[in-house]
Protein backbone atom coordinates (compact mmCIF):
# COMPACT_ATOMS: atom_id res chain seq x y z
CA UNK A 1 0.00 0.00 0.00
CA UNK A 2 1.25 3.30 -1.00
CA UNK A 3 -0.23 6.46 1.21
CA UNK A 4 0.18 9.73 0.75
CA UNK A 5 -2.33 10.57 3.58
CA UNK A 6 -4.82 12.37 1.57
CA UNK A 7 -6.25 15.58 3.31
CA UNK A 8 -10.41 15.47 3.03
CA UNK A 9 -11.99 18.60 2.45
CA UNK A 10 -13.52 19.23 6.56
CA UNK A 11 -10.81 17.21 8.29
CA UNK A 12 -8.03 18.46 9.60
CA UNK A 13 -4.27 17.29 9.58
CA UNK A 14 -4.21 15.80 12.81
CA UNK A 15 -7.25 13.76 12.01
CA UNK A 16 -5.27 12.81 8.70
CA UNK A 17 -2.13 11.58 10.39
CA UNK A 18 -4.13 9.63 12.92
CA UNK A 19 -5.93 7.98 9.64
CA UNK A 20 -2.72 6.79 8.32
CA UNK A 21 -2.22 5.49 11.32
CA UNK A 22 -5.86 3.10 11.59
CA UNK A 23 -4.92 2.48 7.93
CA UNK A 24 -1.49 0.66 8.75
CA UNK A 25 -3.17 -0.88 11.21
CA UNK A 26 -5.67 -2.28 9.17
CA UNK A 27 -3.47 -2.85 6.02
CA UNK A 28 -1.29 -5.39 8.34
CA UNK A 29 -4.66 -6.67 9.97
CA UNK A 30 -5.51 -7.49 5.73
CA UNK A 31 -1.95 -9.20 5.25
CA UNK A 32 -0.62 -6.49 2.97
CA UNK A 33 3.01 -6.83 2.62
CA UNK A 34 4.16 -3.37 2.83
CA UNK A 35 2.81 0.08 3.67
CA UNK A 36 5.01 3.21 1.95
CA UNK A 37 4.39 7.14 2.01
CA UNK A 38 5.34 9.21 -0.60
CA UNK A 39 7.01 12.93 -0.06
CA UNK A 40 5.07 15.47 -1.07
CA UNK A 41 5.16 19.10 -0.43
CA UNK A 42 3.00 21.94 -0.31
CA UNK A 43 0.16 20.42 -1.60
CA UNK A 44 -3.00 21.05 0.71
CA UNK A 45 -4.52 17.93 -0.33
CA UNK A 46 -1.11 15.79 1.17
CA UNK A 47 0.02 15.68 4.42
CA UNK A 48 2.79 13.09 4.29
CA UNK A 49 5.36 15.41 3.61
CA UNK A 50 7.95 14.87 6.75
CA UNK A 51 8.25 11.60 5.58
CA UNK A 52 10.68 9.95 7.69
CA UNK A 53 8.61 11.19 10.66
CA UNK A 54 5.27 9.29 9.94
CA UNK A 55 7.76 6.07 8.79
CA UNK A 56 8.64 6.30 12.68
CA UNK A 57 5.33 6.30 14.05
CA UNK A 58 3.52 3.83 11.53
CA UNK A 59 6.49 1.12 12.43
CA UNK A 60 5.92 2.17 15.86
CA UNK A 61 1.52 1.34 15.76
CA UNK A 62 2.75 -1.72 13.70
CA UNK A 63 4.27 -5.02 14.60
CA UNK A 64 4.98 -7.64 11.02
CA UNK A 65 4.34 -4.90 8.12
CA UNK A 66 7.45 -3.57 6.06
CA UNK A 67 7.37 0.16 6.38
CA UNK A 68 9.35 2.53 4.05
CA UNK A 69 9.28 5.74 1.64
CA UNK A 70 7.59 5.72 -1.59
CA UNK A 71 9.57 7.71 -1.75
CA UNK A 72 12.18 9.95 -0.41
CA UNK A 73 12.90 12.36 -3.10
CA UNK A 74 16.95 12.23 -3.35
CA UNK A 75 17.45 15.72 -4.10
CA UNK A 76 15.79 17.51 -1.68
CA UNK A 77 18.44 16.19 1.39
CA UNK A 78 21.68 15.39 1.89
CA UNK A 79 22.56 11.80 1.42
CA UNK A 80 23.91 11.89 4.80
CA UNK A 81 20.91 13.34 6.30
CA UNK A 82 18.74 10.04 4.68
CA UNK A 83 21.35 7.80 5.69
CA UNK A 84 21.41 8.24 9.01
CA UNK A 85 17.39 8.86 9.13
CA UNK A 86 16.76 5.66 7.59
CA UNK A 87 20.14 3.79 9.67
CA UNK A 88 18.07 4.90 12.93
CA UNK A 89 14.60 3.32 11.56
CA UNK A 90 16.27 0.14 11.02
CA UNK A 91 18.07 0.28 14.05
CA UNK A 92 14.82 0.53 15.60
CA UNK A 93 13.05 -1.90 13.52
CA UNK A 94 15.22 -4.00 12.05
CA UNK A 95 13.81 -6.04 9.41
CA UNK A 96 11.00 -3.92 8.44
CA UNK A 97 12.38 -0.72 6.79
CA UNK A 98 12.24 0.17 3.37
CA UNK A 99 14.11 2.92 1.27
CA UNK A 100 12.17 3.87 -1.74
CA UNK A 101 14.05 6.45 -3.49
CA UNK A 102 13.13 8.60 -6.38
CA UNK A 103 14.92 12.02 -7.78
CA UNK A 104 12.56 14.00 -8.84
CA UNK A 105 11.31 16.72 -6.64
CA UNK A 106 7.82 15.72 -5.68
CA UNK A 107 6.68 19.17 -5.67
CA UNK A 108 6.57 22.70 -7.44
CA UNK A 109 10.16 24.33 -8.44
CA UNK A 110 9.62 27.18 -6.30
CA UNK A 111 9.14 24.70 -3.22
CA UNK A 112 12.14 22.69 -4.25
CA UNK A 113 14.41 25.72 -4.32
CA UNK A 114 12.91 26.40 -0.54
CA UNK A 115 13.98 23.14 0.54
CA UNK A 116 17.51 22.90 -0.84
CA UNK A 117 18.19 26.86 -1.02
CA UNK A 118 19.57 28.49 -3.62
CA UNK A 119 22.52 26.29 -5.26
CA UNK A 120 21.89 23.38 -3.46
CA UNK A 121 21.08 19.71 -4.21
CA UNK A 122 19.95 18.98 -8.06
CA UNK A 123 18.61 15.95 -9.78
CA UNK A 124 21.26 16.14 -12.04
CA UNK A 125 23.76 14.83 -10.21
CA UNK A 126 21.41 11.93 -8.52
CA UNK A 127 23.69 9.00 -9.28
CA UNK A 128 26.00 10.40 -7.62
CA UNK A 129 24.31 10.86 -4.70
CA UNK A 130 22.18 7.77 -4.54
CA UNK A 131 26.01 6.33 -4.44
CA UNK A 132 26.88 8.26 -1.72
CA UNK A 133 23.70 7.56 0.47
CA UNK A 134 24.70 3.92 -0.03
CA UNK A 135 27.78 4.15 0.99
CA UNK A 136 26.93 6.23 4.29
CA UNK A 137 25.86 2.46 5.36
CA UNK A 138 29.45 1.32 5.49
CA UNK A 139 32.38 2.78 7.22
CA UNK A 140 35.02 4.28 5.40
CA UNK A 141 38.58 5.85 7.66
CA UNK A 142 39.53 7.28 3.90
CA UNK A 143 36.20 9.19 3.88
CA UNK A 144 36.01 10.88 7.09
CA UNK A 145 32.48 11.31 7.00
CA UNK A 146 30.65 8.82 8.75
CA UNK A 147 27.05 8.30 9.32
CA UNK A 148 27.40 6.16 12.43
CA UNK A 149 23.57 5.40 13.33
CA UNK A 150 23.47 4.04 9.87
CA UNK A 151 27.23 1.28 10.31
CA UNK A 152 25.52 -2.02 10.08
CA UNK A 153 22.04 -0.70 9.55
CA UNK A 154 21.03 -0.70 6.04
CA UNK A 155 17.38 -1.31 4.99
CA UNK A 156 16.62 -2.73 1.81
CA UNK A 157 17.21 0.18 -1.05
CA UNK A 158 14.45 0.69 -3.77
CA UNK A 159 14.83 3.21 -7.03
CA UNK A 160 12.03 4.77 -8.21
CA UNK A 161 11.00 6.22 -11.52
CA UNK A 162 8.39 6.89 -14.00
CA UNK A 163 11.05 7.39 -16.89
CA UNK A 164 13.32 5.46 -18.76
CA UNK A 165 16.33 7.13 -16.74
CA UNK A 166 15.80 5.38 -13.19
CA UNK A 167 14.43 2.20 -14.68
CA UNK A 168 18.36 2.18 -16.66
CA UNK A 169 19.98 3.15 -13.38
CA UNK A 170 18.10 0.12 -11.55
CA UNK A 171 19.10 -1.92 -13.91
CA UNK A 172 22.55 -1.09 -13.81
CA UNK A 173 23.19 -0.99 -10.39
CA UNK A 174 21.04 -4.71 -10.27
CA UNK A 175 18.45 -2.88 -7.70
CA UNK A 176 14.64 -3.59 -7.18
CA UNK A 177 12.59 -0.90 -9.05
CA UNK A 178 9.42 0.65 -8.56
CA UNK A 179 7.39 2.21 -11.77
CA UNK A 180 4.57 4.77 -11.23
CA UNK A 181 2.17 3.09 -13.28
CA UNK A 182 -0.75 5.02 -11.42
CA UNK A 183 0.86 8.71 -13.35
CA UNK A 184 2.80 7.28 -15.96
CA UNK A 185 1.45 4.10 -17.22
CA UNK A 186 1.95 5.17 -20.95
CA UNK A 187 5.90 4.81 -19.79
CA UNK A 188 5.18 1.34 -17.87
CA UNK A 189 6.01 -1.18 -20.39
CA UNK A 190 9.54 0.51 -22.31
CA UNK A 191 10.26 1.32 -18.45
CA UNK A 192 10.05 -2.00 -17.27
CA UNK A 193 11.61 -3.96 -20.48
CA UNK A 194 14.69 -0.84 -20.47
CA UNK A 195 15.24 -2.10 -16.73
CA UNK A 196 15.24 -5.66 -17.39
CA UNK A 197 17.86 -5.19 -20.54
CA UNK A 198 19.72 -3.77 -18.61
CA UNK A 199 20.24 -5.53 -15.10
CA UNK A 200 23.27 -6.31 -13.96
CA UNK A 201 23.45 -8.84 -10.99
CA UNK A 202 24.06 -5.93 -7.74
CA UNK A 203 22.16 -6.17 -4.89
CA UNK A 204 19.64 -8.47 -6.81
CA UNK A 205 20.21 -11.67 -8.78
CA UNK A 206 17.45 -11.12 -10.93
CA UNK A 207 15.54 -8.23 -12.01
CA UNK A 208 11.92 -7.65 -9.22
CA UNK A 209 9.29 -4.88 -10.28
CA UNK A 210 7.28 -2.99 -8.41
CA UNK A 211 4.33 -1.22 -10.08
CA UNK A 212 2.58 1.60 -8.24
CA UNK A 213 -1.36 1.39 -9.25
CA UNK A 214 -4.29 3.57 -8.48
CA UNK A 215 -7.28 1.30 -7.23
CA UNK A 216 -10.54 2.23 -5.76
CA UNK A 217 -12.96 -0.76 -4.87
CA UNK A 218 -16.81 -0.81 -3.90
CA UNK A 219 -19.92 -3.16 -3.84
CA UNK A 220 -20.46 -1.66 -7.24
CA UNK A 221 -18.83 0.00 -10.28
CA UNK A 222 -21.25 2.66 -9.92
CA UNK A 223 -20.40 3.16 -6.71
CA UNK A 224 -16.56 2.59 -6.92
CA UNK A 225 -16.50 5.34 -9.77
CA UNK A 226 -18.47 8.14 -7.89
CA UNK A 227 -16.19 6.99 -4.59
CA UNK A 228 -12.94 7.97 -7.18
CA UNK A 229 -14.45 11.74 -8.50
CA UNK A 230 -12.52 13.37 -5.83
CA UNK A 231 -8.81 12.72 -7.08
CA UNK A 232 -9.66 13.65 -10.77
CA UNK A 233 -11.15 16.78 -9.65
CA UNK A 234 -8.25 17.27 -6.77
CA UNK A 235 -5.61 17.26 -10.18
CA UNK A 236 -7.74 19.08 -12.33
CA UNK A 237 -7.22 22.10 -9.86
CA UNK A 238 -3.78 21.35 -8.94
CA UNK A 239 -3.11 21.67 -12.95
CA UNK A 240 -4.46 24.87 -13.05
CA UNK A 241 -2.20 25.96 -10.22
CA UNK A 242 -5.09 26.21 -7.47
CA UNK A 243 -4.12 23.00 -5.19
CA UNK A 244 -7.05 22.09 -2.94
CA UNK A 245 -7.78 19.26 -0.34
CA UNK A 246 -9.55 16.21 -1.26
CA UNK A 247 -13.16 17.04 -1.85
CA UNK A 248 -16.10 15.58 -1.50
CA UNK A 249 -17.63 12.76 -4.29
CA UNK A 250 -20.92 14.52 -4.31
CA UNK A 251 -18.99 18.03 -5.19
CA UNK A 252 -16.90 16.04 -7.73
CA UNK A 253 -20.14 14.73 -9.61
CA UNK A 254 -21.83 17.98 -9.63
CA UNK A 255 -18.58 20.16 -10.73
CA UNK A 256 -19.40 21.89 -14.45
CA UNK A 257 -16.75 19.94 -16.03
CA UNK A 258 -15.77 20.89 -20.24
CA UNK A 259 -14.95 18.50 -22.31
CA UNK A 260 -11.82 19.22 -22.10
CA UNK A 261 -11.29 18.59 -18.93
CA UNK A 262 -13.25 15.24 -19.37
CA UNK A 263 -10.51 14.24 -21.98
CA UNK A 264 -7.98 15.22 -19.88
CA UNK A 265 -9.08 13.40 -16.80
CA UNK A 266 -9.76 10.51 -18.94
CA UNK A 267 -6.57 10.26 -20.62
CA UNK A 268 -4.48 10.95 -17.16
CA UNK A 269 -6.75 8.28 -14.93
CA UNK A 270 -7.31 5.43 -17.36
CA UNK A 271 -4.92 3.40 -16.01
CA UNK A 272 -6.66 3.77 -12.57
CA UNK A 273 -8.52 0.47 -11.73
CA UNK A 274 -11.74 1.04 -10.56
CA UNK A 275 -14.90 -0.89 -9.57
CA UNK A 276 -16.43 -4.05 -8.05
CA UNK A 277 -14.27 -6.61 -6.59
CA UNK A 278 -14.85 -8.16 -9.75
CA UNK A 279 -13.84 -5.47 -11.91
CA UNK A 280 -10.91 -5.00 -10.20
CA UNK A 281 -9.72 -8.24 -10.14
CA UNK A 282 -9.54 -8.45 -13.71
CA UNK A 283 -7.96 -5.41 -14.21
CA UNK A 284 -5.35 -6.09 -11.95
CA UNK A 285 -4.77 -9.58 -13.63
CA UNK A 286 -4.61 -7.95 -17.08
CA UNK A 287 -1.72 -5.28 -15.65
CA UNK A 288 -0.16 -8.40 -14.13
CA UNK A 289 -0.22 -10.29 -17.56
CA UNK A 290 1.14 -7.36 -19.67
CA UNK A 291 3.77 -6.15 -17.25
CA UNK A 292 5.11 -9.13 -15.67
CA UNK A 293 5.51 -7.61 -12.81
CA UNK A 294 6.62 -8.91 -9.56
CA UNK A 295 4.46 -6.92 -6.86
CA UNK A 296 1.87 -4.26 -6.87
CA UNK A 297 1.66 -1.41 -4.44
CA UNK A 298 -1.97 -0.08 -4.72
CA UNK A 299 -2.49 3.45 -3.96
CA UNK A 300 -6.69 4.45 -3.22
CA UNK A 301 -7.46 8.21 -2.99
CA UNK A 302 -11.07 8.32 -1.62
CA UNK A 303 -12.66 11.30 0.43
CA UNK A 304 -13.86 8.77 3.42
CA UNK A 305 -11.51 7.20 5.12
CA UNK A 306 -13.64 4.36 6.34
CA UNK A 307 -14.37 4.38 2.02
CA UNK A 308 -10.15 3.69 1.94
CA UNK A 309 -10.48 1.32 4.81
CA UNK A 310 -13.71 -0.56 2.60
CA UNK A 311 -11.29 -0.63 -0.59
CA UNK A 312 -8.81 -2.51 0.74
CA UNK A 313 -10.86 -5.01 2.65
CA UNK A 314 -12.04 -5.93 -0.71
CA UNK A 315 -9.06 -5.82 -2.44
CA UNK A 316 -7.62 -7.80 0.25
CA UNK A 317 -10.25 -10.45 -0.63
CA UNK A 318 -9.17 -10.90 -3.66
CA UNK A 319 -7.77 -14.54 -4.85
CA UNK A 320 -5.72 -14.90 -7.77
Amino acid sequence: MLDLSPVSEGNTVGETLRNTLDLARAAERLGYHRYWLAEHHNMPGIASSATVVLIGHVADATERIRVGSGGIMLPNHAPLVVAEQFGTLEAFHPGRIDLGIGRAPGTDQRTALALRGPGGLSAENFPEHLQELVGYFTHSEARGVNAVVAEGNQPPVWLLGSSGFSAQLAGRLGLPFSFAHHFAAENTIPAVQLYRENFRPGVLDEPYVMLGVSVVAAETDDRAQFLAGPSGLTFLSLRRGRPIALPTPEEAAEYPYTEMDRAFLAERFGSSIVGSPETVHKGLEQLLADTGADELMVTTMVHGHADRVRSYELLAGLKS
